[in-house]
């Protein structure tokens, strides 16, 4: 029987570039119980304490999900976004949300999850906690896409799927306004893409 589903969040932090968006993305540890070594974006499950923080940083702890979010884009990559000067929390609607993800019940490891895409200052670099991250960059929606059709990547069904849409976005204003409209692979998808997509081996 599948485990209970839990909340999770994730953050598509996103940037111009000179050739157009880019996106902070990680590669998952080879020792992560949970797609090791897949590319990812920033996030993980919704815990109590991201309540706590929502309620301290925006007087609301309904907005657990995105004070997810910018946890762990703080913990896997080594980025803290705040307004004025990083003194005070990053105002909530500056959080996106752009997609929701619930796991169908076949999944070993469920999660329903709500993805915020946010606007990331230039400059700004990822460092990669070692730990759950084993590496962090910037690069374009369809560089990735590439790197997934030459096998030099591991892309699971939701972070695909997204990223597809992503491709279409030339600039940072379009990830913002973007609004996906989520949904399972159909029986063509599941024999023509890799395995890997949608079960982890």
């Amino acid at each position: 029987m599948a485990e209970q589903i839990r909340r999770a969040a994730s953050v598509i932090a996103g940037r111009d570039g000179d050739g157009g968006l880019e996106l902070l993305v990680l590669e998952r540890s080879a020792a992560s119980r949970f797609l090791p070594g897949y590319v990812a974006f920033p996030g993980g499950a919704v815990d109590d304490d991201d309540a706590a923080l929502a309620a301290a940083w925006w007087g609301d702890p309904e907005e657990a999900g995105r004070a997810c979010a910018l946890r762990e884009l703080a913990e896997e990559a080594g980025l803290v976004l705040g307004d004025d000067g990083d003194e005070r929390p990053l105002a909530v609607d500056r959080l996106v949300e752009i997609a929701h993800w619930i796991a169908p019940e076949q999944v070993p490891v469920r999660f329903d999850a709500r993805y915020y895409a946010v606007a990331m200052p230039t400059g700004v670099e990822p460092v990669p906690d070692g730990g759950e991250t084993a590496a962090a960059w910037w690069e374009s929606p369809s560089t990735i896409l590439d790197g997934w059709r030459a096998k030099e990547r591991k892309l699971y069904w939701p972070t695909y799927f997204t990223m597809l849409h992503l491709a279409t976005c030339r600039s940072i204003d379009e990830l913002l306004a973007l609004r996906i409209e989520t949904r399972e692979p159909d029986d063509e998808e599941l024999e023509r893409l890799p395995r890997d997509v949608f079960w982890q081996d």
